[in-house]
């Protein structure tokens, strides 16, 4: 990321989940200055920042900071608590009950993912 689209994603990221005009981010975003040598500077860094996946673009054409993605976030838990809840899930299994779904499973204590 070059120095524009630093600061294009710092000033996005001021506005949180909003949606934001691209004129609005060429006025703002670069300074007075910048502004009125070149008042649509950052157009072409938003089109490459889109295309990589840091922004958002909605239907009228504004943009926002991607908002990162909670899905996959594991909780960690303690090798001793994982062994206890492994060897209760199993004793559940064995009395005909089953868990919910397969993200109830906790890593044993000989994983090495957990180091």
């Amino acid at each position: 990321m070059d120095a524009d689209e630093r600061e294009i994603y710092e000033y996005l990221k001021t506005w949180g989940k909003e949606f934001v005009g691209a004129k609005e981010i060429c006025r703002r975003a670069g300074g007075k200055r910048r502004y009125h040598e070149e008042p649509d500077w950052a157009i072409p860094h938003l089109g490459i920042m889109a295309e990589r996946g840091l922004l958002e673009r909605d239907s009228m054409g504004r943009f926002r900071v991607k908002p990162k993605s909670k899905s996959g976030a594991g909780r960690w838990v303690s090798p001793e608590i994982a062994k206890i809840l492994n060897t209760k899930s199993e004793e559940l299994k064995e009395k005909g009950i089953e868990l919910q779904s397969a993200e109830n499973e906790f890593p044993s204590e000989d994983d090495e993912s957990l180091l």
